[in-house]
């Protein structure tokens, strides 16, 4: 019996072995490569002006049938094309794929027609940019990527957030472009809530949560992007940065806001609430002002069905809190206590 096991094993470790050495010499005579260093975050692009004659020259791209049974969209390539050569952003705010292939021309993709899976896709179109050419694909929804660069084509197959990541947030500063927010004592709301943003990425960008931001810019996406884009990823939880003003000058620390519209089982809006407060209140040492549900102006919250909080950072208003509003160190200390209360989110949940 012993020996019987033996061989067995031998054999199937010979045509494990025969059939391995062939997935790799399949792979290496296809040149296959897996596009990784590729940027997947928010890319923020211009928004054209009227009239711009850039604009004009962006033409349709031509689609067919081709290999429409498989799970990748197929997109080809000049033959001098490398991996190095393509750049690809993923402008999930706009629901938009964006593929720069750098030495290509506008002529080569009014002769060849992109082909495959194209069931996310709503449209395409292409223009020039730099030296070479932007292919841009308007999605469906919000997805993530997956590339492989085969001979003289490149391969994208798109998924949804929850199977690329296992931990999804969403954080949103308020405001932006023209909205300014409040503005008291030299400072601007939209400035406030951005800084802290980008200083609660750096802190993110470490970990293995996925982190999604309605704005990495002076920008100001619709409110209604801004719930798409929670409600779309699935994420594990949306927070809102903002800062707070009040008559009374002489009010100042930090308040957290609640979306009471969906009663979420285990853990909710108030207990997101509830932390981020905490946290934040105890990293800065300020003062807490409590807990407070969202009313008919916080539109964002009141829509998103996930677990949703605005953590609200200090009173522009006040004179000593807005001094600390406008500086860089202060700003870490905010995005330290979000950062605290999203680890501890996902500790107590596991």
């Amino acid at each position: 019996m012993q020996h019987n096991l033996m061989k067995r094993a031998a054999i199937f470790s010979i045509i494990f072995s025969i059939v391995a050495m062939g997935i790799i010499l399949y792979l290496s005579a296809g040149k296959v490569i897996t596009i990784s260093n590729v940027a997947q975050d928010e890319v923020q692009r211009e928004v054209p002006q009227s009239g711009n004659k850039e604009e004009a020259k962006a033409q349709t791209l031509t689609f067919v049938l081709g290999q429409s049974n498989t799970s990748y969209l197929r997109i080809p390539l000049p033959k001098e094309c490398k991996a190095e050569d393509i750049v690809i952003e993923n402008h999930y705010m706009d629901q938009e794929l964006c593929v720069l292939v750098n030495g290509a021309k506008d002529e080569f993709y009014a002769e060849n027609a992109i082909s495959g899976n194209r069931e996310m896709i709503g449209q395409g179109t292409y223009e020039s940019e730099g030296n070479g050419v932007k292919l841009r694909f308007q999605l469906t929804g919000v997805f993530e990527y997956r590339t492989i660069l085969e001979n003289n084509d490149l391969y994208v197959s798109f998924l949804s957030p929850r199977e690329m990541y296992k931990k999804i947030v969403v954080i949103d500063p308020a405001c932006g472009g023209m909205n300014e927010g409040y503005t008291a004592n030299g400072l601007l709301e939209k400035t406030v809530n951005l800084k802290v943003a980008q200083k609660l990425k750096e802190k993110l960008d470490k970990t293995d949560i996925k982190a999604y931001y309605t704005r990495m810019d002076d920008v100001n996406p619709e409110e209604e992007s801004r719930v798409n884009l929670a409600n779309a990823t699935k994420a594990d939880m949306y927070i809102r940065i903002q800062v707070d003003a009040n008559e009374d000058v002489s009010v100042y620390g930090a308040t957290a806001v609640y979306n009471d519209n969906y009663f979420i089982p285990g853990f909710g809006s108030v207990e997101l609430a509830d932390m981020l407060e905490r946290e934040v209140v105890t990293s800065i040492k300020g003062k807490a002002l409590g807990l407070s549900e969202a009313d008919a102006r916080d539109y964002t919250l009141r829509n998103v069905t996930i677990p949703a909080a605005t953590i609200r950072v200090g009173c522009i208003t006040n004179k000593q809190e807005a001094i600390l509003l406008g500086k860089e160190e202060y700003y870490d200390r905010i995005a330290t206590g979000i950062y605290n209360a999203i680890v501890k989110v996902y500790d107590e949940r596991t």
